[in-house]
């Protein structure tokens, strides 16, 4: 089993996380525990206060250090799962997030994510996170939504959760592109199904598809051959 923690300061957004039918199939199994801990709950005084202004000025509020490490360490002292722990925050100077990534947080027993907000976190929030990942050049409003992108990716390769068969085709699994796919009805306003497909021969099924996965990937992501 695997237990992905998500450190956030607004839980309410992942109140509809189930209606994800993967991460859904996944907790159900047994092979996925998710826990959600509000960040507010470890901030001091009577308004739980977790963003304060920047020093040096400039635009937003940033999330305060205190109290996300606290949340941290409280994470981490519950560990009970025999395995690797990897602790993972947000940011755009973070490494690429990608499906290697992701099947190598699959291996692990527990992910912990720290999700950003506002304008940014604290800087010394960073060197108590085991790496830092970015799910793409651009800015989100908030950290959750990476999150929900990690745990999703991450979920489907837990055992049981999509068939092995699939995830074997998929895009990024073999430094490919999938190959493209058809279904009924097999010509659409003069756009015919290839041939190959509806011919019933595996070998020459598989071939096409192998070709197809090679050009689609020159075509469209040659850095992947690379």
């Amino acid at each position: 089993m695997m237990i992905i923690t998500i450190l956030t300061i607004a839980p309410e957004m992942f109140e509809g996380i189930r209606r994800n039918h993967v991460i859904d199939r996944a907790l159900q199994s047994g092979e996925l525990e998710l826990e959600i801990k509000d960040i507010r709950s470890y901030a001091d005084g009577c308004f739980r206060k977790v963003d304060d202004t920047p020093y040096g000025g400039g635009a937003g509020l940033i999330l305060r250090c205190e109290p996300v490490i606290s949340a941290l360490r409280d994470a981490r002292g519950e560990q009970t799962t025999p395995g690797e722990t990897i602790t993972a925050a947000f940011a755009p100077f973070g490494g690429r997030y990608t499906q290697e990534t992701a099947r190598r947080y699959s291996r692990c027993s527990r992910l912990i994510l720290i999700c950003g907000h506002f304008e940014g976190m604290d800087a010394r929030i960073y060197p108590y996170a085991d790496e830092v990942i970015s799910v793409g050049d651009y800015i989100l409003s908030c950290g959750e939504m990476a999150a929900f992108t990690v745990v999703d990716s991450v979920s489907r390769l837990l055992p049981g959760t999509v068939k092995a068969e699939s995830l074997r085709e998929e895009s990024f699994e073999q430094k490919l592109l999938e190959y493209p796919q058809y279904t009924r009805p097999a010509e659409f306003e003069g756009r015919r199904v290839p041939e190959v497909l509806l011919s019933g021969n595996h070998e020459a099924i598989r071939e096409w598809k192998r070709e197809q996965a090679l050009l689609m990937t020159q075509k469209y992501r040659p850095d992947l051959l690379d």
